[in-house]
């Protein structure tokens, strides 16, 4: 069983409708399946996020404790307690994640081929993670039979800022890097109600090279991510 699903509205997750929504399907809706793993003794397949940590410590070890800043990072994080009395699971830990549908790569190519210049928070540091990439390591995991558990999981490369990655977008549609105008987190978030968000997302992949994975490298599945749009 691969779980997939997730309430993934971190601001709005902040509100009161919004934080009864967060707990109903990320963690009374994961306790649904983990009861049925256990009954029916199946592998559970969980995709996490790196907002169970407050981004204090970099890079994020799999044994790192929950730490969580907001409501959906709290509701990730009791998710991931409750996957983990399972015998059989596996638990991939994402960070930044990009597929189909809304997204801030989306988002940048669009507001680059309107235009638009953009102020973008720069200091917050990550890396990207593409669907496609967790498709394939969660393949990797079940064919190779890896030994059960958490593992962290992105794209590889050197960390960046959400600036820097709108920069690289930027430069992908033929506009000026030098229109994105990167921000504090603070001058960014002021007079807005905004969920509290990991500063530091930066997750360690040697456990998951460790079991014979080769992440791609973020930017070289940027470019190929963005070629698709066009």
């Amino acid at each position: 069983m691969i779980n997939a699903a997730a309430y993934t509205k971190v601001d709005a997750a902040e509100s009161e409708a919004g934080r009864r929504e967060a707990w109903a399907v990320n963690v009374a809706g994961v306790g649904a399946l983990v009861e049925a793993a256990r009954k029916h003794r199946f592998t559970l397949v969980h995709i996490s996020s790196d907002y169970v940590f407050d981004g204090s410590q970099t890079p994020h070890a799999e044994t790192e404790p929950f730490s969580p800043l907001g409501v959906y990072g709290q509701t990730k994080a009791a998710a991931d307690a409750l996957v983990g009395s399972l015998p059989a699971h596996y638990l991939l830990r994402t960070s930044w994640v990009i597929g189909d549908g809304h997204n801030f790569v989306r988002t940048m190519a669009t507001l680059a081929d309107r235009g638009v210049s953009p102020d973008v928070v720069d200091d917050q540091v990550g890396r990207l993670t593409f669907t496609a990439e967790i498709s394939r390591a969660i393949v990797h995991l079940l064919d190779t039979k890896a030994p059960y558990g958490t593992y962290n999981l992105s794209n590889d490369g050197e960390p960046m800022t959400w600036a820097d990655i709108a920069r690289a977008v930027f430069t992908a549609r033929g506009r000026d890097p030098g229109s994105i105008r990167g921000v504090l987190t603070s001058e960014y978030v002021a007079g807005k109600s905004l969920a509290p968000r990991p500063r530091h997302s930066v997750l360690s992949l040697d456990k998951i090279i460790g079991s014979g994975f080769r992440p791609t490298d973020a930017m070289t599945q940027l470019q190929a991510y963005l070629s698709a749009l066009e």
